[in-house]
C-alpha cells in the first residue's frame, strides 16, 4: 500500500493539515472529525515519523527572526509569512536583530528556550555559534537570505543578480563607476552581491571602480555619495546595493547640480514602489520577497510535520529598466 501523508489524510477527510496534525498530537478535535481521521489512519496504517513524534506537544507558535523592521523587503517577507501561518492556525512571534549578530544569536536562543514549533531565521551572517544553537535543538530551523550547507535555506540569486547589473552598466559604456554597498557583515549583499557586480564590470574593462560603504539607511547613503563625489568628481555611474541607498544618492546628486542620468547614471536593487515615483524613475532589480516569505512559511511547516525539504531553494530576480541610466 502506498505511503500516506498528513496532507493526504487532510484531503480525504476534507479538513486542514493543522487539524489532522492537532488530532495526531493529542489536541482538541470534534468527535466526528476524530472518527474520520482515525478511520483513514487505520485504513492506511499511518504512523507519524520520528520527527513528528518529537513535536507531539505543539505550541502552534513559530518564531521569525528579522535583520530589521525598517525595510521594504523585510515587510514583504514577514507579511507573506504571517498570512500563510495565520491561515494554518499558527501564531507568528517576531524578533528584530537590528543588524546585530549578537542580538540575532540572542533572539535565536530565546525562541529555542520558548519552545516554539519552528524558527525562520532571516540572518545577517551564519556563524559557528548559529550552528551550535541549531544543532543542539530538535526545533526545525530554516535560514533566509544567507546560504548554508548544514541548515535548509532559501536564498536570493545574489551573485547572478549583481553580475547582471555590472554587465548592464558596462554595456551602457560607463567607465568611471561609483559603487555604494554595505560591509561584509551582511554576507549575501556585502560579499556575494558585491562580487557579482565587480565580475560583471570586469568584462567591460571600466577605467575605475570606486567603492564606498554605507549601512542600509538613507542618511548614510548620502554620506557615502558625498564622499564619492568629493574624491572622484568624474564618476559617470553609481551602482547602489539597495534602492534606499539609491534614494540617498539621488538627493546628494541633485543638491550638487548633477542631472540624472545625463551627468551620472544611478541604478539600484530592490524594486521598491517608491523607485517608480522619483524623477527620473529608478532602474532597478528585484527579488520576489513575497515569494520568499510564502516559501519560508511553507517550508517550516513542512519541516514541523516531518516532510522532507530541499537543502537550498533559490529566489530568482527580475530586471526593471526605467530612466535613470543612459548610454555613454
Amino acid at each position: 500500500m502506498a505511503k500516506i501523508t498528513i496532507d493526504d489524510i487532510a484531503k480525504k477527510v476534507n479538513v486542514s493539515k493543522s487539524t489532522v496534525s492537532r488530532y495526531l498530537n493529542g489536541g482538541s478535535v470534534k468527535a466526528s472529525t476524530r472518527e474520520k481521521i482515525q478511520e483513514i489512519v487505520d485504513q492506511y496504517d499511518y504512523h507519524p515519523n520520528a520527527f513528528a513524534r518529537l513535536n507531539a506537544k505543539q505550541s502552534r507558535m513559530i518564531g521569525v527572526i528579522l535583520p530589521t523592521l525598517n525595510s521594504k523587503v523585510t515587510s514583504r517577507v514577514i507579511t507573506s509569512i504571517d498570512r500563510y501561518l495565520r491561515d494554518r492556525d499558527y501564531v507568528t512571534i517576531i524578533r528584530n536583530s537590528d543588524h546585530d549578530i549578537a542580538l540575532e544569536l540572542e533572539n535565536l536562543s530565546r525562541l529555542i528556550n520558548l519552545g516554539v514549533d519552528g524558527i525562520v531565521l532571516s540572518s545577517i551572517s551564519i556563524t559557528e555559534e548559529h550552528h551550535k544553537l541549531i544543532n543542539n535543538t530538535n526545533i526545525p530551523v530554516i535560514i533566509l537570505a544567507q546560504e548554508d550547507d548544514q541548515v535548509p535555506c532559501i536564498v536570493n540569486d545574489e551573485y547572478n543578480a549583481g553580475k547582471f547589473i555590472g554587465e548592464y552598466i558596462g554595456k551602457k559604456g560607463h567607465k568611471k563607476i561609483g559603487f555604494i554597498t554595505v560591509d561584509e557583515n551582511d554576507h549575501a549583499v556585502g560579499v556575494i552581491r558585491k562580487q557579482g557586480v565587480l565580475d560583471g564590470l570586469e568584462k567591460y574593462s571600466v577605467d575605475s571602480i570606486n567603492i564606498e560603504y554605507s549601512d542600509f539607511s538613507f542618511v548614510d547613503a548620502q554620506n557615502a555619495t558625498w564622499k564619492l563625489l568629493t574624491e572622484h568628481n568624474d564618476i559617470d555611474a553609481i551602482i547602489c546595493a539597495t534602492d534606499r541607498l539609491a534614494f540617498g544618492a539621488y538627493r546628494v546628486l541633485r543638491k550638487n547640480g548633477y542631472h540624472i542620468p545625463l551627468d551620472v547614471s544611478v541604478i539600484g536593487f530592490g524594486g521598491y514602489e517608491e523607485s517608480e515615483l522619483i524623477v527620473p524613475e529608478l532602474t532597478t532589480l528585484m527579488f520576489d520577497s513575497y515569494e520568499m516569505g510564502e516559501l519560508a512559511a511553507q517550508t517550516i511547516t513542512d519541516m514541523i510535520e516531518g516532510r522532507e525539504v530541499k537543502q537550498k531553494q533559490i529566489i530568482h530576480y527580475s530586471f526593471i529598466e526605467r530612466r535613470s541610466v543612459s548610454k555613454r
